[in-house]
């Protein structure tokens, strides 16, 4: 077992060298002298575990989000935070309704940070929620590349029609891309009980988390949605302006 375990750690660390750089399987057995066989088992378990990823581009194996997760997003998301949470109160003033920060993380939208505001009620949401049913989710599903976006469909599949009925086909899916794309952000309104919406958060040209606007349906109105829009834009362009 601890032997595994030595040449699962050989493993990505040969591959984070030069880690632009896909490793291919028989290269990665050839020059760590492992068994074909085993390395491509142990190979395996990184992939489905998210430690190591495939590269459509070139043939061969490169870091998996996880470990980046590991090694890079707390200090990451503290910095993200910082530098949106001035924005964020700026909104809840205007709006007198809660923000709230997220990132993606498989098929999943994670909260890494929200706010308050002094309504009597208050919208609520998970912390995690599947990326489908949420207007952050959807967002960053949509501003993907189109190769990731694709691997995100092979993997999680097309929403279902119960969370997302106007995307649960795939041409109905790519319309609703393709809108949010050029909207630039991603708006729930047909929601009985929270609306929300979302805009992307760049950082140096690369999309690192969406920035949401959210509060009880009851008080959703065409005016408030023309101050959602305008607010969360502009909120998200001047939180990615502190991020470059």
């Amino acid at each position: 077992m601890i032997q595994v375990i030595h040449r699962a750690l050989n493993i990505l660390e040969y591959v984070a060298k030069d880690g632009n750089k896909p490793k291919p399987m028989g290269q990665i057995a050839q020059d760590l002298a492992l068994n074909t066989a085993t390395c491509a088992n142990i190979i395996k378990t990184l992939l489905d575990r998210g430690y190591l990823e495939k590269s459509d581009l070139q043939k061969g194996y490169i870091l998996g989000p996880q470990l980046k997760e590991l090694t890079g997003n707390r200090q990451h998301h503290v910095k993200l935070i910082a530098a949106a949470r001035i924005q964020m109160d700026h909104i809840s003033e205007q709006l007198n309704e809660k923000c709230l920060l997220a990132v993606l993380k498989g098929d999943k939208r994670q909260v890494i940070y929200k706010n308050n505001c002094s309504q009597m009620v208050q919208a609520t949401t998970p912390d995690e929620k599947k990326a489908y049913d949420s207007s952050t989710g959807r967002l960053l599903v949509a501003l993907m590349s189109d190769e990731a976006l694709e691997k995100f469909v092979h993997n999680y599949g097309l929403p279902p029609s119960a969370i997302w009925p106007d995307a649960d086909t795939s041409a109905k899916f790519m319309a609703q891309i393709h809108q949010i794309r050029k909207n630039r952000y991603a708006l729930i309104e047909d929601s009985k009980q929270v609306i929300g919406i979302a805009s992307p958060i760049y950082q140096n040209g690369e999309l690192t988390a969406s920035l949401s606007i959210y509060l009880p349906a009851f008080r959703f109105s065409n005016t408030v949605r023309k101050q959602m829009i305008q607010l969360c834009l502009t909120g998200a362009d001047e939180i990615s302006a502190q991020l470059s």
